[in-house]
């Protein structure tokens, strides 16, 4: 009979992100792993397989918890330019509750995503989800008259997405957040008067 598990499996998965957030694929070594989640290495092993499995599930978990949210915002926004020029906004203020750490999805597609297929996928998948949202988000306004009729909202969503992304970077690098809020202003400056 099996042993039950003396930890929760959602509370180390949690503990993992935050790892793999901070230090990055490479520079966490399976003992940082074990330590961070509280687990011993059988344990770590047979709940999540090897670290590469951990940080897929990692990653996976940063999705549906941070890209998901903002998609769903997107696309329940009632105003959903001002949701996508609100987004990109609060972009100084969560680069100062994250400090260095940036974005795990940007992280990930940086360090792990040219090696990595599995981890490619991952962030691909994160990526389109959240320029799905902008597209939506573009067509909505586009219905409600707030975009010119033949506006492109593929191509303009492609556009946001790789804005927001470079903002997060960009916060990152330590760029300061009224650099950050200029360099916002110019990439909505397509949406119009917000």
């Amino acid at each position: 009979m099996a042993r039950p598990k003396e930890f929760d499996p959602d509370e180390a998965l949690d503990r993992a992100v935050e790892l793999f957030w901070s230090k990055g694929y490479e520079a966490t070594s399976i003992q940082d792993l074990v330590e961070a989640l509280g687990i011993n290495r059988s344990s770590l092993y047979g709940t999540f397989g090897d670290k590469h499995a951990l940080y897929l599930a990692a990653i996976d978990r940063y999705c549906r918890e941070v890209v998901d949210s903002s998609a769903g915002e997107l696309e329940r926004a009632a105003e959903p330019l001002a949701a996508i020029r609100q987004l990109f906004l609060n972009i100084p203020a969560a680069a100062a509750r994250h400090g260095k750490r940036g974005c795990l999805l940007c992280n990930a597609a940086v360090e792990r995503a040219p090696v990595d297929p599995d981890v490619k996928a991952e962030v691909s998948g994160g990526f389109n989800r959240l320029g799905t949202a902008f597209r939506r988000s573009l067509d909505r306004a586009r219905a409600a008259g707030e975009l010119e009729t033949d506006a492109d909202t593929a191509a303009l969503a492609d556009y946001l997405l790789s804005g927001y992304v470079g903002l997060i970077v960009l916060a990152k690098a330590g760029r300061k957040p009224a650099q950050l809020r200029r360099t916002a202003e110019l990439i909505l400056a397509p949406l119009g008067a917000g």
